[in-house]
C-alpha cells in the first residue's frame, strides 16, 4: 500500500503565493493576450522572477530543487486564476526534466539555468501525422554522418515553436545489433538549416500556437543527442510522465476556474425569489464537479509523488490515470458552468465559452483517453493487448 499523499505546509504556502500572482493577472489578461496575437510575456517574467518556472529543476542550475509535485501546483493555481501557462508543460516539465536527468554536463549548463529563470524556452516534438504519439511508429529518423547526426521527418501539433530557442525532437535511430529503429532525443536549435515550421490554424483560443515542423536533412553535432542512444525509450517516458501530470494540472486549473465562476453566479442570480444555487438541479451538478476535481487532484498528487520518488513504473500508471480523470473532470466542469450561466455562459464577459474547446483538448492530448484505457487494461489489469 502506498502512503497517503498529503500536501506539506510548504506546498500550501506555494499554492497561496502562486494564486496571488495569478489573481493579479486573471482571465482578462489572458483574453487580451490572445486577442492581440501576443504571448503572456509579463506573467511568464513575473513567474520566473519568483522562481516558479524552475521550481522542479536542480538548485545548482538556478532551479528550486523541487519536483513535478511543486511544478504542478504552480500550473494548477495559475489555471484556477484563469491564466495558465501551457509552455510550463513543455519547457521545464518535459525538456527540463529530461535534460536534468539524462543530459550531459554541457547540456545541463547550457540549458537548465535559462529554463529555470525563464530566459530560455524549449518546445517538444513527438507527434507525427501518421503515428500520433506512438513512439514505435515514428518515422522521423536520425542517421550518423561522420561525427554528425542527420534528421529527417515531420511533426505536427507542436506547441510554442515560434517562441522556443530549440525543440527537443523525438527521432529514431537504427540499432546496430538488431537493425530495428529505436527512439532517441535530439536538441534542434530553432535556426538550424533545414528546420522549418508552419503554423496550424486552430479554433482553440490560446496564446501558444500550434505548428507543423519539417526536418529536411537537418545536420546536428554529436552533442545534440540527449543521454544514451541505447536508453532512448526510458528517457522518453521520463519526459512523458511529467507531461501527463502537468496536463492534469492544466485541466484541474481550468476546471476550478469554471466551477468558481458558476458557483459565484449561482449564489447571486435569483429567479422566483431565491438564488438559483438553492435549487438542487443547479447545486448537485456543481457539487459533483467539485468532488470529481478533488478526486482527480489526489491522483495527480500521487503520480507526482511517485515520479519525484523515482518510481517511474508506478508513476506511469498514476500519471495516465490522473490525466484521464482530470480531463474528464474539466470537460464536465466547463459544460456545467456554461449551463449554469445559461446565455451568459456564452458571453465574453464571463470567459467560459472559449473553455469549451480548450477543455476538450485535454481529452485528446497529449494522449487520448482511449489509449489510456488501453494502457490500464493491459498494464494494470493484465488483459490481452488489443493493438
Amino acid at each position: 500500500m502506498n502512503a497517503p499523499v498529503l500536501e506539506t505546509e510548504e506546498h500550501q504556502a506555494l499554492r497561496a503565493a502562486v494564486a496571488a500572482l495569478g489573481k493579479r493577472y486573471g482571465r482578462d489578461y489572458m483574453t487580451r493576450v490572445v486577442r492581440d496575437e501576443g504571448h503572456p510575456d509579463e506573467l511568464w517574467a513575473d513567474a520566473a522572477k519568483l522562481g516558479y518556472l524552475g521550481v522542479n529543476l536542480p538548485e545548482e542550475y538556478g532551479g528550486g530543487g523541487g519536483g513535478i509535485a511543486e511544478l504542478s501546483i504552480v500550473l494548477e493555481e495559475l489555471g484556477a486564476a484563469g491564466s495558465p501557462l501551457l509552455m510550463m508543460v513543455v519547457s521545464p516539465a518535459i525538456c527540463g526534466t529530461v535534460i536534468a536527468r539524462f543530459g550531459t554536463e554541457a547540456q545541463q549548463q547550457t540549458w537548465l539555468p535559462g529554463l529555470a529563470d525563464g530566459s530560455r524556452t524549449m518546445a517538444f516534438g513527438i507527434t507525427e501525422p501518421d503515428a500520433g504519439s506512438n513512439s514505435h511508429r515514428i518515422t522521423t529518423t536520425a542517421r550518423r554522418d561522420g561525427g554528425d547526426w542527420i534528421l529527417t521527418g515531420r511533426k505536427v501539433f507542436i506547441s510554442g515553436v515560434d517562441i522556443a530557442d530549440a525543440t527537443l525532437i523525438v527521432g529514431r535511430t537504427e540499432d546496430a545489433r538488431t537493425g530495428k529503429l529505436k527512439p532517441c532525443l535530439f536538441i534542434v536549435p530553432r535556426d538550424a538549416p533545414g528546420f522549418a515550421r508552419h503554423r496550424i490554424d486552430m479554433e482553440l483560443q490560446a496564446p501558444e500556437k500550434q505548428f507543423e515542423l519539417v526536418l529536411d536533412e537537418v545536420r546536428l553535432p554529436a552533442d545534440a543527442l540527449v543521454g544514451d542512444e541505447d536508453a532512448g525509450l526510458l528517457q522518453l517516458f521520463a519526459g512523458l510522465n511529467p507531461e501527463r501530470i502537468m496536463t492534469a494540472a492544466f485541466s484541474l486549473g481550468m476546471a476550478r476556474f469554471a466551477l468558481a465562476q458558476a458557483v459565484a453566479y449561482a449564489k447571486e442570480r435569483s429567479v422566483w425569489k431565491s438564488p438559483i444555487g438553492a435549487h438542487q438541479a443547479i447545486a448537485h451538478p456543481l457539487a459533483q464537479s467539485h468532488i470529481e476535481i478533488e478526486l482527480a487532484r489526489l491522483m495527480m498528487q500521487k503520480a507526482a509523488r511517485l515520479y519525484d520518488d523515482g518510481d517511474d513504473l508506478g508513476a506511469g500508471e498514476a500519471a495516465n490515470m490522473a490525466k484521464f480523470a482530470a480531463a474528464d473532470a474539466c470537460v464536465k466542469a466547463v459544460d456545467q458552468a456554461v449551463h449554469t450561466l445559461g446565455g451568459n455562459g456564452l458571453t465574453k464577459e464571463f470567459g467560459l465559452a472559449s473553455l469549451i474547446v480548450a477543455s476538450r483538448v485535454a481529452r485528446i492530448a497529449p494522449v487520448s483517453r482511449e489509449m489510456i484505457l488501453n494502457f490500464v487494461s493491459h498494464q494494470s489489469l493484465g488483459l490481452p493487448k488489443s493493438y
